[in-house]
């Protein structure tokens, strides 16, 4: 798994077996070196040569998933894996005008490592009307729901997404709006730094009302789910027309610590407005390493049990990469990896292309 926050490879080896059981038994992480961090942020946005630069970093990025596969085995037999399940770097996503796009040559990765590899996971949702994304929800609801408590689970990558699982009645999920994407924007802006550890640099700061109020006016927010974000939605040229309208200056410790406001509060709203009843809520994904950002997240749900989900028994680092190791268990078993209730699409569908080894 490589998302939207553009830090690197998350690889996992779990092993599932017949009944669906999940036992994971490796991770891997693989850090993407600032040059193809800058490149892959630049093909965010419309640039001459698009399309050659962005094979040739599909290329790279599937030396890297090869690299991130080779080190996860550590001498183990390929043989013994069924599969790769590859997510891919997201460029664009744009489930209104009919695509989504993530790049990696999954056909490449097969030829590296000799295993065959399941990717392209969100497009046959979008072809079904569907938004492609979250994907997630469908993983949550098999391995973390509870059948005597209502759980609500949130994936705080670059964007932030939930995962409604009530006791009774159907799971739900969306994304909420930006996660860690504009925090660790801003502060690369101003000091170089790839994020803000443990929101010390936004603790520094103080929320700037008219600021908050302005962010969280985005259409965005108030429209209802089924919906999905990206870049697209919430990046640093929506924030800077927003600080150039307030018409003053605001110290940019203070935008760190707005920014992050703006994402505990969206979070919180989504559980308040849409998850009524919820008791539990578990973290996952780079957010949940974030005490300033949980600390405000527990401040605006204070009803609710608030930790990540290492409280159930899965680090929140490696949430995301298993969920994709499960779709790509359920592509090759001709199981449906989407939840219409959550993506909109129109039915039930099987995800994902494969390449065979």
């Amino acid at each position: 798994m490589s998302g939207t926050s553009l830090d690197g490879v998350d690889a996992v080896l779990a092993e599932i077996g017949p009944a669906g059981h999940l036992r994971l038994l490796h991770t891997h992480y693989l850090p993407y070196a600032d040059a193809l961090r800058a490149q892959l942020l630049a093909l965010h946005t419309p640039q001459p040569d698009e399309i050659h630069l962005a094979a040739l970093a599909a290329n790279e990025l599937a030396r890297l998933y090869a690299d991130a596969v080779k080190a996860l085995l550590d001498g183990a037999a390929p043989a013994r894996v069924r599969a790769i399940g590859c997510h891919g770097q997201t460029l664009r996503h744009r489930p209104g005008d009919g695509y989504t796009l993530q790049i990696g040559n999954a056909a490449l990765l097969a030829e590296l490592t000799g295993i065959t590899v399941v990717a392209d996971f969100r497009s046959r949702d979008i072809a079904a009307g569907g938004q492609g994304a979250p994907l997630v929800p469908a993983f949550h609801a098999r391995a973390l729901a509870h059948p005597d408590s209502h759980r609500v689970i949130a994936n705080i990558g670059g964007i932030a997404n939930i995962t409604d699982l009530p006791v009774n009645g159907a799971v739900r999920g969306w994304d909420t709006g930006p996660g860690n994407m504009l925090l660790d924007a801003w502060i690369k802006r101003h000091s170089g730094a790839h994020y803000d550890r443990d929101g010390g640099w936004a603790a520094s700061g103080t929320v700037h009302p008219g600021l908050l109020t302005a962010l969280t006016q985005h259409a965005y927010l108030h429209m209802p789910p089924p919906k999905s974000a990206g870049r697209e939605q919430f990046n640093l040229d929506w924030l800077d027309a927003l600080l150039g309208h307030l018409n003053e200056t605001i110290a940019p410790p203070d935008v760190q610590a707005t920014l992050l406001e703006f994402t505990a509060t969206s979070l919180a709203d989504a559980v308040n407005h849409e998850c009524v009843g919820a008791q539990e809520l578990y973290v996952c994904g780079g957010g949940a390493h974030n005490g300033a950002l949980m600390q405000r997240i527990r401040a605006h749900l204070p009803d609710v049990r608030v930790a990540t989900t290492a409280a159930l028994g899965i680090d929140p680092d490696w949430v995301e990469a298993l969920a994709f190791a499960w779709l790509a268990r359920q592509t090759l078993h001709q199981a449906p990896g989407n939840l219409p209730a959550v993506t909109g699409a129109r039915g039930e569908r099987i995800l994902g292309a494969i390449y065979p080894a």
